[in-house]
């Protein structure tokens, strides 16, 4: 699960969508099963986080 940082811009999803994606280019050679988006209610507002289910792709067809 991803987030941004607590604090002012928690709640830019953009932001978090582009973190999320350099993260899984990080990662290397993966296949994507899923992406979930939660939202959660903080004192500084709501606070998106993204949960990506994956695995590492291996020489199989």
């Amino acid at each position: 699960m991803q987030v941004n940082p607590e604090g002012l811009g928690q709640e830019d999803v953009p932001a978090l969508l582009r973190r999320v994606a350099d993260t899984i280019e990080s990662l290397g050679n993966v296949e994507i099963y899923d992406v979930i988006m939660h939202d959660e209610i903080t004192e500084d507002g709501n606070q998106p986080s993204l949960t990506v289910y994956f695995d590492y792709r291996t020489g199989r067809a």
